[in-house]
């Protein structure tokens, strides 16, 4: 194994602000819903609303960074090893098999994931910030006047945006199981808060260092 700075200080602070984006959203978002009673109605809204605003900022930010970088080439899907490491997902997992495929500075993602995180950044992360702005911004001219809509004019939006945020919850679900999945139960997470990650060296390598070795041991 070696170590390898994987994740740049920007990946891992939008990473992290992003998650906690997206949760505090979620909490606000259902409090609205009158799920339950936490800020209280008014102050759901006006956080929930804010929290979307500086979201949107970090996605510009991030969709810049990623173009100036170059990451953008992380989220290519790709169809090889996609069978073998949604069956390692499936069963392989549970049966302490090898990982199908080689995490590299190149290569961060396997294919599942860069299918998954390429159809949140351009489905369904479009899909919530759309429907979150036409809630927050629709209103209708009645009479020459602009008025806000009824409850029945925004149902199709807001079911939407609601269907948007169960998904995004089972993403997170699903994205902290995952974190366990990594060579320990804590290397993923220790990976993306210090950017350093512990990687399986490749055969190659392990043999040039190891005819290094002899070399160094005959002299």
């Amino acid at each position: 194994m070696k170590k390898v700075y994987l994740y740049t200080r920007y990946e891992r602070f939008w990473h992290w602000t992003q998650a906690f984006l997206i949760l505090f959203l979620a909490l606000t978002g259902f409090e609205i819903h009158g799920s339950y009673r936490l800020f209280g109605f008014e102050n759901a809204v006006l956080l929930h609303n804010n929290a979307a605003w500086i979201l949107i900022v970090l996605i510009i930010f991030t969709i810049f960074w990623h173009f100036t970088t170059g990451e953008w080439r992380q989220y290519v899907p790709t169809s090889k090893n996609l069978k073998a490491q949604v069956a390692y997902y499936v069963t392989g997992i549970f049966r302490n098999t090898p990982h199908p495929t080689k995490k590299t500075s190149l290569s961060k993602l396997n294919p599942m994931q860069r299918l998954v995180y390429l159809g949140l950044k351009i489905i369904f992360i479009p899909v919530m910030v759309l429907s979150g702005l036409a809630y927050m911004f629709y209103r209708v001219q009645i009479d020459g006047a602009i008025q806000s809509p009824g409850l029945y004019d925004l149902y199709l939006v807001s079911a939407i945006h609601t269907l948007g945020a169960y998904i995004l919850l089972a993403f997170v679900i699903v994205h902290i199981y995952l974190i366990t999945t990594g060579h320990t139960l804590t290397s993923n997470l220790r990976a993306m808060v210090t950017g350093w990650e512990e990687l399986e060296e490749e055969p190659l390598q392990e043999a040039e260092r190891e005819v290094r070795r002899q070399d160094i041991k005959s002299k």
